[in-house]
């Protein structure tokens, strides 16, 4: 059996520096330590799936489950990435996903109503 694993670091400070959390608050909302945030944002320890699976539990951070665990956004479904997250330069990787989750929705209606009409 293979075990990937993925460091998710960064991502828990994007989160965290686009909620205007302090470690502080990131922490007593999450149940990490402070000690261990510090350690996962200057890359003195790895944090893996397990740690997001913690994150994801509180409710303010449940709209960013999408984007921590595939990189992917669907608006529409409540799922975005965090406003510090980068997605090129001109946001152009945000719009394509944005367009996608349009175009399928819109994919899915329309087969809803040929089905229901």
């Amino acid at each position: 059996m293979i075990t990937l694993s993925r460091d998710y670091s960064q991502k828990l400070r994007v989160i965290r520096k686009s909620e205007g959390l302090t470690q502080q608050k990131f922490a007593e909302i999450t149940g990490l330590a402070v000690g261990t945030i510090k350690r996962y944002e200057t890359h003195q320890q790895t944090a893996r799936a397990e740690v997001m699976e913690k994150v994801l539990q509180a409710p303010e951070f449940r709209k960013y489950t999408m984007w921590l665990m595939h990189d992917e956004i669907a608006p529409s479904a409540g799922q975005i990435a965090p406003a510090l997250a980068h997605y090129g330069t001109d946001g152009g990787e945000a719009q394509k996903q944005i367009r996608k989750t349009g175009e399928d929705s819109a994919v899915r209606s329309s087969h809803y109503d040929q089905k229901t009409g």
